[in-house]
């Protein structure tokens, strides 16, 4: 395994974890970086990188991060998002991998990739459900900001700092695990 190959796989899944707080972004991103010949994705990808593609993701990324302030759209948006989350995961893993075999590339893609996204998106989800039930919705914006950061932050590095995003990705799921174990307790004390 060549590290361009190791690279690409980090870029992949740093991207698949941006994808679990907003679908578009990183999706945006990759086109940007392919656009601008920063990263080079796998050749029946190479269509991420054209203008069409650059606007329309653009687009898209601009309505999704707008829509999720609108009370009551964002928890519906997250409602369907996992899926599109999973898919997305999945498809930005596959277009950034290089130099593997196409039945380990989409196996990859599909487990590291989809896997990735749609378990930072479910619990992207609870949080926002968290916060409407706990704050009527007020706190909903705040949550709203911070994935959008975080989407942003965790774009930028996976495709300048590819190794430094698997680490973000380890500290992410570090932290989604201690707030799934703090939410199991209060629960098991409210029972």
């Amino acid at each position: 395994m060549t590290i361009e190959t190791i690279l690409s796989i980090c870029l992949g899944i740093g991207l698949a974890a941006s994808v679990g707080f907003r679908v578009f972004l990183p999706l945006f991103a990759l086109s940007l970086a392919a656009h601008f010949n920063v990263w080079e994705l796998n050749e029946s990808w190479s269509w991420i990188g054209g203008t069409t593609a650059v606007i329309t993701f653009g687009i898209a990324t601009l309505v999704e991060i707008l829509a999720y302030y609108i009370p009551v759209v964002d928890n519906v948006l997250d409602a369907i998002a996992i899926p599109l989350a999973t898919i997305a995961g999945t498809a930005v893993m596959v277009s950034t991998v290089a130099d593997l075999s196409p039945i380990i590339t989409w196996a990859l893609a599909i487990i590291a990739g989809g896997g990735t996204a749609a378990a930072i998106k479910s619990s992207a989800g609870a949080t926002r459900l968290g916060s409407t039930v706990s704050t009527a919705g007020i706190g909903n914006p705040v949550v709203s900001t911070v994935e959008t950061g975080t989407s942003i932050v965790m774009s930028i590095v996976s495709i300048f700092l590819p190794v430094l995003a698997i680490i973000l990705v380890m500290f992410i799921f570090y932290i989604v695990f201690k707030l799934y174990k703090k939410l199991k307790s209060k629960q098991s004390k409210s029972s």
